[in-house]
């Protein structure tokens, strides 16, 4: 028989063994192939718009190429070992150790080869979709032409041929240390020997789950005021970091199968054959593979989190360019305002327009402030604070009193704020004491006014005039008028925000469907990229996984032929693995997404105004994909127990 021959006959019996394999393979040449079109694509030049958007895509395929090594490299291993007998079997027979590694290097050359092919072609089919769906979330209207890039053809190339060279490596590292008998005696590292559960594992175990519950309980109080300074507020996330880290190691090390072993003792070690199944071999297995499911668990939470976060930056956009533009235009001058007029009148467009005077005064709010924390550098006691009229509001505010509008969620976080009390308005020679109404949703005047989030003082027109009669100038932002245009017909806003592109103003100004559009273009791009890499991660992970209960399904075989032969249907077993993969793929997505809320809930507000929705979306969708594994999983262990027999 040839080499040739006998590598034909090699891929023809494993092939069916490979094809998810061939399949992880094709799917991430493709995506890689789509994610460095776009990256070459004339048409991202409206997406990118910066150097920080160029500087993010770039990033972010160098993390998709460490993904996709990682992912390639474990699967390699978990298949060079399956072949091990085989590979001894070679050598018994007087096959050199070089020329084995010759068969193996020319069957995963023609793998590679053929799956770089057709991956590259189906990244070239889909790069058009990528770059539509990336329009579509960052809000820009551009034509998404179908375009091959010979640069992204030449960058997949190296990139995968490197990673074949890395492969290849691996393998005759492998062939070269393995004598023929220990290759006869690789077997799975995934069984754990030790059948019994010791103290010392019940102590780390429950450790595990402590420093879990510890990272969750110090997550939730990040925000709250506990750390009153920016290295206090360092630590701590070091501390949540390390807390949630180190126990999902030891969950996986010693928690589960200390869980387990209590269910176990409550059944007094009657089990039924679906438990035996499932929690039995859950048991013995998965404290070998605490390092690898910590590793998943840890990154599928971080892209879950991730992706929520920008999701919920995007999902807010709209509602935050209304809370930071009261008006759908707002500038800070009588010249510039007239100019903008004029050009809408020129365009036959109605408007209606507003103006309020503003005056900043630091605003003593010891009396009512909650806030234990100097974490932005702030004196959480004086607030420098905008003051405007309660005759340019609904609001009628009686001489001594004053309303706070406006504050976004990350200002009422750091500097909390009771319901009533007494403040002090501070002027350079006088105090105004005033008491105090509450807070109030209501947006008045825009951003530029309010420091990016502090409170809008209204008060009385006596109370402003007398404190504009005291003003401290240096206080005092360029111009203390807020005028706010709003455009009558909605439908007319994109040529009314095209004429306030053109214009030439010469003070601060505001749109609030630029600021939208500039949210959503940015936080679309992060969102895709972010999108791109835990989509890219969901079906590497995915496949190891897989390809670990492939790995344990081809070991635990005889024992299926033993229990169908003891009268067990294929129906009672199938009962068991399903239980199994349940727990297998279950709890790294439980603890992965129980990770990614708890750190998404930290610190949601400063991204966006929206929490459940976004990220119960994102949450569905990840759990959606990832059941895929596990249903291949059972699929693939039925015709294990039917071929046992």
């Amino acid at each position: 028989m040839s080499i040739n021959h006998l590598i034909v006959q090699n891929l023809k019996k494993n092939i069916k063994n490979y094809f998810l394999y061939i399949f992880a393979l094709i799917f991430t040449v493709a995506l890689y192939f789509a994610f460095v079109t776009l990256q070459y694509d004339p048409a991202m030049d409206a997406t990118k718009g910066s150097v920080k958007g160029e500087a993010s895509i770039r990033a972010a395929s160098v993390l998709l190429v460490a993904i996709v090594t990682i992912f390639l490299l474990y699967a390699n291993n978990i298949f060079i070992k399956r072949r091990s007998k085989e590979i001894g079997l070679l050598q018994l027979i007087g096959m050199r150790k070089s020329k084995i590694f010759r068969i193996l290097t020319l069957e995963n050359l023609i793998l590679y080869s053929s799956s770089l092919a057709i991956g590259v072609f189906v990244g070239f089919s889909v790069s058009r979709l990528f770059m539509l769906i990336l329009f579509k979330i960052t809000d820009v209207e551009a034509d998404a032409t179908l375009s091959f890039s010979t640069e992204a053809l030449k960058q997949t190339i190296v990139v995968f041929a490197c990673i074949y060279l890395l492969i290849m490596l691996m393998n005759y590292l492998f062939i070269k240390k393995q004598s023929i008998l220990s290759l006869f005696r690789v077997r799975s590292s995934t069984e754990e020997n030790n059948r019994k559960v010791t103290v010392f594992e019940m102590l780390y175990g429950t450790a595990g789950i402590l420093l879990i519950l510890f990272g969750y309980y110090l997550s939730s109080r990040l925000f709250n005021g506990d750390f009153t300074s920016i290295n206090g507020l360092f630590i701590a996330m070091l501390c949540i970091l390390a807390s949630v880290i180190l126990g999902t190691y030891l969950f996986y090390k010693g928690s589960v199968r200390f869980l387990f072993y209590i269910i176990r003792k409550k059944k007094d070690g009657y089990l039924n054959i679906s438990e035996v199944l499932s929690l039995s071999t859950i048991m013995f297995r998965m404290k070998s593979n605490a390092l690898l499911l910590t590793i998943i668990t840890t990154v599928s939470a971080l892209a879950i989190g991730l992706l929520s976060l920008s999701y919920i930056s995007l999902y807010s956009a709209e509602q935050m360019a209304k809370d930071n533009v009261a008006a759908d235009f707002a500038l800070a001058s009588e010249q510039d305002a007239q100019q903008f007029k004029q050009a809408l009148q020129e365009g036959n467009i109605a408007y209606t327009d507003h103006t309020i005077e503003v005056i900043q005064a630091n605003v003593n709010v010891e009396q009512i402030s909650e806030a234990k924390t100097q974490v932005l550098e702030l004196d959480p006691n004086i607030m420098l604070t905008p003051v405007i009229r309660d005759s340019n509001t609904e609001l009628d505010v009686a001489p001594g009193e004053v309303y706070f509008t406006g504050s976004n969620d990350l200002l009422r976080k750091m500097l909390p704020l009771k319901d009533s009390g007494t403040i002090e308005l501070l002027g350079m020679n006088n105090t105004i004491p005033l008491t105090y109404l509450g807070m109030r949703d209501e947006f008045y005047v825009s951003y530029y006014y309010t420091s990016g989030g502090v409170p809008l003082a209204v008060v009385d027109d006596s109370v402003f005039e007398q404190l504009k009669q005291d003003l401290d100038p240096e206080l005092q932002k360029g111009s203390s008028l807020y005028i706010g245009i709003t455009i009558d017909d909605e439908s007319q806003l994109e040529k009314a925000n095209e004429a306030y592109k053109q214009a030439n103003f010469m003070t601060p100004h505001e749109s609030r469907l630029e600021m939208s559009s500039n949210q959503k273009r940015n936080m679309g791009l992060i969102m895709f990229i972010v999108g791109f890499l835990g989509l890219s991660f969901l079906v590497t992970s995915g496949c190891i996984l897989y390809f670990k209960q492939m790995d344990e399904s081809e070991e635990e075989k005889p024992n299926y032929t033993i229990l169908r032969k003891l009268g067990f249907t294929q129906g009672d077993l199938l009962k068991g693995i399903q239980a199994k993969q349940l727990f297998n793929f279950g709890i790294p997505l439980v603890i992965g997404l129980a990770h990614s809320y708890f750190a998404v809930k930290s610190g949601w507000f400063m991204f966006g105004t929206e929490l459940w929705t976004p990220m119960v979306i994102v949450m569905l969708l990840y759990t959606v994909l990832y059941s895929i594994f596990a249903f291949l999983s059972v699929l693939y262990y039925k015709k294990v127990i039917k071929a046992s027999l």
